[in-house]
């Protein structure tokens, strides 16, 4: 099979379906994002349970581009959301790199799909980076939560070492999302032929 060739229809049709669900899972987890302690949180959850549909994706994954435009449309979705353009421009640059990352396992390899899931997850963290450039801005656009919120979470994401380590969480769990998405789709991984 040509893995370098023209994206069809049948491949924007997958990556549309994929990005759908992955979106709906984060949306549903990012509810939890009301509670202020869960928020930095979401750096964790949606990794390790968005790598299922991630690696679900990756079996139908035969070309270059698939995965820069799936994580793309997730970074798109989180800013009309009202996240800001920072994940969408996470969703270009690290989709881009995990997009190569597989490449060179030939979308193949599954030690190179797992490290793609890793890469790719990091797309959550463009989600917080208004906080580090600037939160009182960030706020003045979450007035409705309520003050004791904002308080609470300012609290939280003032730690120097916070934003550091959500980066890395966001890495860490996308691995180990994609081992257990890898675990749950062993059958699919067999069909796909990925070794």
């Amino acid at each position: 099979m040509k893995k370098d060739g023209k994206l069809k229809g049948k491949d924007l049709i997958n990556i549309g379906i994929y990005a759908a669900i992955y979106c709906v899972i984060m949306t549903a987890i990012a509810m939890l994002g009301f509670i202020p302690i869960m928020m930095p949180l979401l750096c964790v959850i949606v990794p390790i349970l968005g790598g299922i549909p991630y690696m679900l994706f990756i079996t139908k994954v035969n070309k270059f581009g698939m995965i820069t435009i799936f994580s793309s449309i997730v970074g798109l979705f989180l800013w009309i959301t009202g996240m800001g353009y920072w994940p969408f421009m996470f969703g270009i640059v690290f989709g881009f790199i995990a997009d190569m990352t597989a490449r060179t396992g030939d979308y193949k390899s599954s030690t190179r799909s797992i490290l793609s899931a890793g890469i790719f997850s990091v797309v959550i963290f463009g989600n917080f980076v208004p906080l580090i450039l600037n939160a009182k801005e960030y706020f003045k656009t979450r007035q409705s939560f309520g003050e004791d919120y904002i308080n609470s979470l300012t609290d939280i994401m003032s730690h120097s070492w916070l934003m550091p380590a959500l980066f890395i969480a966001c890495i860490v769990c996308g691995i180990i999302g994609g081992f257990i998405g890898k675990a749950v789709l062993k059958k699919h991984f067999v069909k796909a032929g990925i070794a």
